[in-house]
Formats: C-alpha cells, structure tokens, sequence
C-alpha cells in the first residue's frame, strides 16, 4: 500500500524548536502499538493548543526525513493496519447517518452513549478508535495547517496498490453499496415531490447506478474501467447539484425534519462515492484535499459518534435554518431606517402598551378569584394570550417580542448565500444601531403608556367602583416582586426572555409547515369546505390562515408559556415565574396606588431600575438565543468576524446619537 519516494525540495520541513520526537522503533512489529505511541507524543497538551500540536507535527515530518528507519517502520506499522483490518466499515459506516429514522437514530444514539458498540478487532474503525482514543483529538488534528499533513502523506506516499485485491475488492463492494442507497433514497417520497416538475433531476441518481453496474461487471477492461469512472464522477457532480438545489427550494417552500435527513444522507454517501471512485480510477493522483477531509471525518465522527448535540446540530440545522429565515423576514419590519419608520414603530408601541395595560388589571383581578393553580395558569395563560393575539390584529407592538425576529434579520445579512464573498460589515454595523434604535423606540412606546394607564384604570375602579385590587401588604409585596436584589425579579426575567425566544421558534416553525406542506392549497380542494363554502369566503379564510397562523401561533404560545409558568412553581414547589418588563411595570403602577403609606423615594427608584433591568434581560436572553440558532443553521461563526466589533465600537463613538434617534437622510457604511 505504501511505496518510498525520493524527496524533494518541496517536501522538506526546517526543523522547528520544540520537544523531540522520539519513534518507537522497538514497537515497529505491533503496528497498532506504534501508532497509539506515535499520536501520544504528537497530541498537544490541550486539544485548543494549534501552535503546539503544528511544532510537534513538524518535529515528526523533520525525523521522518532525516532517518530512513523510523519512515520505514511507520510505513510498516500503517501497512499492516491496512492489511489485517476490514475497511468496509469504515467505509460506509464511519461519517454517514445509517438507514434507520431519525427517532432511530438517535435512540441508538443515546443508548450507545450509555454502553459504547462493541467493535471487533478487525475493524478498522476499531484501531482509529484506540490510536485516536481522546475525544477531543478531532480538534488539534483539524488545526493543523493542511500543507503539514499533504506533507506527511507524500512523505509516506500514500496510494493504494491495485494489487492488492482484498483492499480493492472492498473499495468495488462499498461503491455497489453507497450507489443501491444513493438510488434508493432518491425516490423517497420527500425528494421526489419537492422535484415536481424538474424529474429529469432524478436521471443522474438512477444512471449513476446504472454506471457502477456496468463497472463492476467490466472489471477486467482498465481503459473502459476508467472511462466509465469518470462518467459516474461527472453523474455524481449532477446529483450533488441537485440536492443542494432541491436544499434552495426550502427558501421558498420550507422544509422537514424528514427531508433535512434524507438530503443530508444523500450528502454524505454522494462524497465518500466520490472518494471512492477518486481511489479506484487508477490515475496516479489522488486528490489530497478528498483524501484529507476524509480522514479528518473518520476520526471526527469516532470521537463524535456519541454526541447528542452533534447529531442534533447536523440534522436540525437546515430546519433550523427555515425557521429563523421565515423569522428573519418578519424582523425587517421591527428596524427603523428613517424618522418615519421610527415614529411608526413608536406609535405601535404606545397600542401595545395600551393592551398590556388591560392585560396587567385582568391579571390581578384573575388573582382574586380562589382556583387550584393548575387553573389559575390556564385563566393567566388566556388572558395573556388574548392581549398578544389582540396586539397581532391590530398591528400593535410588544417590544420584547422583536428580539426573536430582529436577531435572525441581522444574521440573514451574515449569510454567505445572501451576499458575494465577505459580507459588508459596516452596512452590518449600521443595521445594530438600526435595531438599537428601533427596540428604544418600542420599549419607550409600551412604557410610556404603561405605568400612567394602569395607574389610571385602578384609580378610576377606586374612585368610581369604590373598589381596589391590592392593599396593604398585596400592594408592598407586588413592589416587592419587582426589586432586583429583594426577589428573583432577574431570573425570572430571564426565564421570560428564553419563553419570548422559544415562541419566535414556534411562529417560524408554523409558517414553514404551512409552506411545506402546501396548506393554502389543500384547503382550497378541501371537498367539505369547497362545497360548502363560496369561493370568496375560501379564499380569505385561506388568506387569513396563511398570513396570521404562525403569528397567532406564537402569540398564544408566548400567553401560556408566561401564565402557566407560575403554576409549574406553586405545583412543583420551586422558584420558577415569569417577569416581563410591561406586565412588571404595570403591576408596579397597581402596587403603588394601593399602597396605604409612603415608602422612600429610593424603594421606588430601585423598584424603577428592576423593571428596566427586567426588560434589558427579556432583550438581551430572547436576542442572544434567536441570534446563536440563526448563526448556527447557517454554519456561521462570530469569531469569523472579529473586525465586526470594531466597526460597531467606531459607528458608536462616531455617531452615538444614531442609537437612540434616526439620522437626517440615514447613514452610509462610508461614514464610518
């Protein structure tokens, strides 16, 4: 498997200052030893540590150079691996998602993570797992600078001998295999409807089965053999082409978690095919990147094929990606861009505040009524429920609501599939003090109205009901639940903010299942509604489903969360509620009216600054989560874009009032 090479210039390495590497050469016939010895000396003190793991690597490739015998004995050691161990396995098992569901699948996968799969010994998965036995090794392996390790494999010139036939023989069979499912799974339900009328897409999925028959049964003609390689290569490039279309589509026509597993196998087997093929055609040049990606995916997925969170991250991350797209969308309308839009947004607000204002009076008076938690929860979840779903009907707006859609807007600009090349982060940075802006607006909006309204409806029930909500030690106590450091007032607010983050999901969620599962349409050829119900009233009724489901949805979802919240912490007897920055500051106005003695000034300065820290923690919570998914479905990472913080600490300096006030004519990314 391996032959030796004359080097070259191009293949030297300077020696590097740093610990000695010292071979095993007393370990040369064990070769599983060897190896596991070998990595030991080269593995990094910390799997984070890339300058060190890169020193220890070249240490490595410059003793590999300069003694003949110790790149002998890892030829020898790699050799006999190859030689005694099956890699089929690995071949179609070690990166790909087997053919079971995705509830299988990680059902599998938890019971795996309790008792590890037995692995024999002739496995070849088996002898990655015991060489690269760290969970983290993953992480300094793929550090390391890819040039390094083309480096060592030229060193140690890697290319499989067509001789040996027991190695080939596995390639042939892992190709039959991957090409039977890759045709399979082609003509799912979930990919063949979403095709539609695009079925000559399917074609390149059926040929390339055809093709790999064909090969296999034409095995002894080489110059056919290669020929009809490079035919199943070229059909395989197409297959490709149309999954990651057919991933596009979901833009417009959402998409399912069953579909999301179906594209992301066909992913996966399409690549190690190409691999594969790469190998058996015979031409002399292996495709280093292929071949490197490869083996940094094998022992990635045995250091991961484990881990919940990866699986989840990898399959529910297209899902993820719909909803936060359908999210963004609906965020646009929450940013400001001039005084018009600012002063709407402002405007909204103040109904918003008008609504919580009736919503925080039900509430209390909901109190008064002697019911078992469980349905006291139920009566606040309505209550809070019908104020949001109110809000919705009339365009009103709830400041803590925009989080959840404003973040998804902002990493839609983030996205590599939206722009050419590097997004333009000074037009990103202005898009912050946008937001900034816009949420002051809408926070100022419910507030201003909030506090002297309700004020307002209890001293009118007083007044002209003779009637107050809360007295005395009531009214003390609602105060009290509203001081930073005298109650959990903080944490229950950002338990508020995590429930403000989860109902933007559902709505997403909900508007993507009414796009993908064509929903409008099949209600139009409902046959009880189509023939009971005059065309135009079908229509709207499909309208209204359409544009209010997933807010509605949301709205609703968000009442309960918030009402039932205070039952779970009386059931359950734990410290568990809700604070959200309008409901506390009308509360707030409820306790001061009834209070039947003056408190200090500063009790209510501090009662003051937790509502406003209520409401920062509501934002901050709700952004931050809806800012992590949106990145995350995207495959997006902040720390690609450090200058971004310096852009947004510049435009601050420069322009602070852009913050909290629209600029004359709107600001351009020159000006910063």
């Amino acid at each position: 498997m391996f032959s030796k090479r004359v080097l070259n210039n191009k293949d030297s390495v300077d020696s590097e200052k740093g610990p000695g590497i010292v071979l095993p050469i007393l370990l040369a016939d064990k070769g599983l030893e060897y190896l596991i010895e070998l990595v030991k000396q080269i593995r990094p003190s910390s799997p984070r540590k890339t300058e060190e793991a890169e020193i220890k690597f070249k240490a490595l490739l410059y003793q590999l150079q300069q003694d003949i015998s110790s790149l002998v004995s890892l030829r020898s050691a790699l050799r006999s691996q190859f030689q005694n161990s099956e890699v089929l396995p690995a071949l179609l098992e070690s990166g790909l998602i087997s053919s079971r569901g995705f509830v299988q699948e990680l059902t599998g996968k938890i019971k795996h993570k309790i008792l590890p799969e037995l692995q024999e010994p002739t496995n070849f998965l088996y002898v990655i797992s015991r060489v690269f036995f760290k969970h983290t090794d993953h992480i300094w392996i793929k550090s390391i600078d890819r040039e390094l390790w083309k480096k060592l494999f030229r060193l140690l010139r890697v290319h499989i001998n067509m001789n040996n036939l027991q190695l080939i023989g596995q390639l042939k069979e892992a190709l039959r295999i991957l090409s039977f499912r890759i045709a399979t799974l082609s003509l799912e339900k979930e990919v063949v409807q979403r095709f539609g009328q695009h079925q000559d897409t399917l074609a390149p999925f059926l040929d390339q089965n055809k093709l790999v028959t064909v090969l296999l049964e034409n095995e002894h003609d080489p110059r056919n053999a290669q020929l009809i390689l490079y035919n199943i290569q070229e059909h395989l490039y197409n297959c490709r082409q149309s999954i990651v279309w057919l991933r596009d589509q979901g833009m417009y026509y959402g998409t399912s978690l069953s579909q999301t597993f179906l594209t992301t196998r066909i992913i996966q087997m399409i690549d190690r095919m190409l691999l594969i093929s790469d190998v058996l055609d015979r031409d002399n040049k292996l495709d280093e990147d292929r071949f490197i990606n490869y083996f940094i995916t094998v022992i990635t997925n045995e250091n991961k094929k484990s881990s919940l969170r990866e699986f989840l991250s990898d399959n529910l991350g297209l899902l993820a990606y719909q909803i936060a797209e359908h999210k963004g969308k609906k965020g646009e309308k929450y940013i400001s861009t001039n005084s018009a839009e600012f002063k709407q947004l402002f405007w909204s607000a103040v109904g918003g505040g008008f609504i919580v204002s009736l919503v925080a009076v039900v509430k209390n008076l909901l109190t008064k009524i002697p019911m078992a938690p469980f349905w006291a929860g139920v009566a606040y979840s309505t209550n809070y429920a019908a104020g949001f779903v109110l809000m919705d009907r009339t365009n009103s707006t709830l400041a803590t609501k925009q989080p959840a859609y404003t973040a998804s807007a902002v990493a839609n600009s983030l996205d590599s599939k939206k722009q050419k090349g590097k997004p333009d982060l000074k037009n990103l940075a202005i898009t912050i003090g946008n937001i900034s802006r816009s949420q002051i607006a809408s926070f100022a909006g419910n507030l201003v109205i909030v506090f002297p309204l309700t004020y307002g409806i209890v001293w009118a029930m007083d007044r002209f009901l003779n009637y107050r909500i809360v007295d005395g030690n009531q009214a003390m106590q609602l105060l009290k639940d509203q001081h930073p450091y005298q109650s959990f007032a903080l944490l229950y607010a950002c338990f508020t903010g995590v429930f403000l983050f989860a109902s933007g999901i559902i709505s997403g969620y909900v508007e993507n299942h009414i796009v993908y599962g064509k929903l409008p349409e099949r209600l139009r050829q409902h046959p009880v509604l189509s023939h009971t119900m005059s065309e135009k009233k079908l229509n709207r009724l499909v309208d209204l489903m359409t544009r209010y489901s997933g807010a509605l949805t949301g709205s609703i979802a968000l009442g309960f969360f918030l009402g039932m919240s205070s039952a779970v912490g009386k059931i359950f007897a734990i410290p568990f509620d809700i604070r959200h920055i309008t409901i506390s500051a009308g509360n707030a106005a409820i306790g001061y009216f009834g209070l039947e003695q003056k408190v200090e000034w500063t009790y209510l300065l501090i009662v003051l600054a937790g509502v406003l820290g209520i409401g920062f923690l509501n934002f901050f919570v709700s952004f931050s989560l809806a800012f992590f998914v949106a990145l995350k479905s995207r495959g997006l990472l902040m720390r690609d874009y450090p200058e971004l913080f310096r852009f947004v600490w510049r435009y601050f300096k420069k322009y602070p009032k852009d913050f909290l006030l629209p600029a004359k004519g709107g600001r351009r990314a020159e000006e910063i």
